[in-house]
């Protein structure tokens, strides 16, 4: 069973191009026109295994919300696909990363009860020229759009950067660790007998 989604998505803002693998190896190519997003995304698929194909354009002469909020619409509208109807998975799954000064937890459950908690202490408003807030926007709307609890702590770190990168890699290694197929789980995780 191939576990892949390729969604398009164009608005009056931005036009993304995403190919998604859950099983695959880290393998794609990320291009965005907000760099540091992009290292992100990078991050993302080589730590999560997955393989991911990003091409995005935005009005990032605006700035860089509307690229960074649509690309996680897009990233969780892909995975919610091709996780499917999520017989055989985990369904729960955790990372802890540290990254230098900064360590980060995250905690998914793939329930199809989307929340997030994103309780990180982000010590600068920029990196570069992107705005760390969107950081947060960009989690949110993957939760969303993924239809996951997802759970984000940083119980410590000062340098932003490092902190952002140990966020973006434990929420790939979580998501990773959830979708996984157990042999030992028939069906839906689930007592309800549906997710």
């Amino acid at each position: 069973m191939k576990r892949t989604s390729t969604i398009s998505r164009t608005t009056g803002e931005t036009s993304i191009d995403l190919t998604l693998d859950l099983d695959g190896t880290g393998q794609g190519t990320i291009e965005t026109p907000v760099p540091f997003l992009s290292h992100m995304l990078d991050l993302f698929r080589r730590h999560g295994l997955m393989d991911l194909t990003v091409q995005a354009k935005g009005d990032v002469e605006v700035d860089d919300h509307h690229t960074t909020e649509d690309v996680g619409i897009v990233l969780g509208q892909a995975i919610r696909e091709a996780v499917g109807d999520k017989k055989g998975i985990k369904r729960y799954g955790q990372a802890w990363v540290p990254m230098d000064d900064a360590l980060a937890h995250a905690v998914v459950d793939f329930s199809n009860r989307p929340h997030l908690e994103f309780r990180v202490n982000l010590p600068s408003q920029k990196v570069g020229t992107f705005d760390t807030e969107l950081v947060y926007e960009f989690m949110w709307k993957l939760a969303i759009e993924a239809r996951i609890n997802l759970h984000i702590n940083v119980p410590y770190g000062h340098n932003t950067h490092h902190i952002i990168e140990a966020v973006f890699k434990a929420v790939a290694r979580a998501i990773d660790d959830a979708t996984q197929i157990d042999p030992r789980v028939t069906g839906v995780p689930s007592t309800k007998g549906l997710l």
